[in-house]
């Protein structure tokens, strides 16, 4: 018996070097992203092989822009659509999160999340869409490591450039080109309240984009004045 417990405590031990392991190499790669563009995300990389399964030769649309190259609109659209407290928090919107659990159990489901763009950056570039409470204490983790290291501009520009945007689309800069033909630098008021909304399900919205999502694109255009742009 005591030789089972010690082994157990081993494994236990273990298990949580491990754990601090995972943490580590994912501060690092942190740290090293403030500073450098990662060159692909844990989203981009499932939303590839998925791809790939119907299509070995599939590519993924993904070209990087500096922040100074993203149209403002752009930047004041998706604050306003996703996260209207952007510079404001710390990578959680308490206030949003409240609305958000209220808004689900008046629905009896989960129709809102109320993630900020710190939030959902970190769950793009080391998680994955599956819904589980450990990866959502992840991304806790992980959503504290970048507003620590990061400033309000990074996050927003690694966000716009890395966030998906359609099937094989991601950032700002494909998403602009395959929308609308022109550059991030370029999009408008109307595209980019557009392209803002079809985030939350931008697979689903490339294809269905009806007069529910454009009356919330109108919405969002009025609100874009009052956004707040690090």
């Amino acid at each position: 018996m005591k030789t089972l417990l010690r082994r157990a405590g081993w494994v236990g031990v273990a298990l949580i070097a491990v754990f601090l392991l995972y943490q580590v190499w994912i501060f690092a790669l942190v740290l090293w992203w403030s500073h450098f563009n990662p060159s692909s995300t844990s989203f981009m990389d499932i939303r590839r092989d998925e791809l790939q399964e119907k299509r070995p030769d599939a590519e993924l649309r993904h070209e990087w822009v500096p922040y100074e190259r993203i149209s403002v609109n752009l930047k004041r659209a998706v604050i306003a659509a996703e996260d209207d407290s952007f510079v404001d928090h710390e990578g959680f919107d308490w206030e949003g999160i409240q609305r958000a659990l209220e808004k689900n159990q008046r629905k009896g489901r989960a129709v809102a999340g109320g993630s900020t763009i710190s939030q959902q950056l970190a769950k793009n570039l080391f998680l994955s869409p599956t819904r589980s409470y450990f990866r959502k204490a992840q991304e806790a983790v992980i959503t504290v490591m970048i507003e620590v290291v990061w400033s309000k501009r990074r996050i927003l520009e690694v966000y716009l450039n890395v966030v998906e945007w359609g099937t094989g689309i991601f950032g700002c800069e494909a998403a602009a080109r395959r929308y609308y033909g022109i550059p991030a630098g370029r999009l408008g008021p109307d595209e980019a309240a557009h392209l803002a909304v079809m985030l939350p399900n931008p697979r689903k919205y490339e294809k269905q984009f009806g007069p529910r999502l454009a009356a919330h694109a109108s919405r969002i255009r009025g609100r874009m004045a009052y956004a707040q742009v690090p």
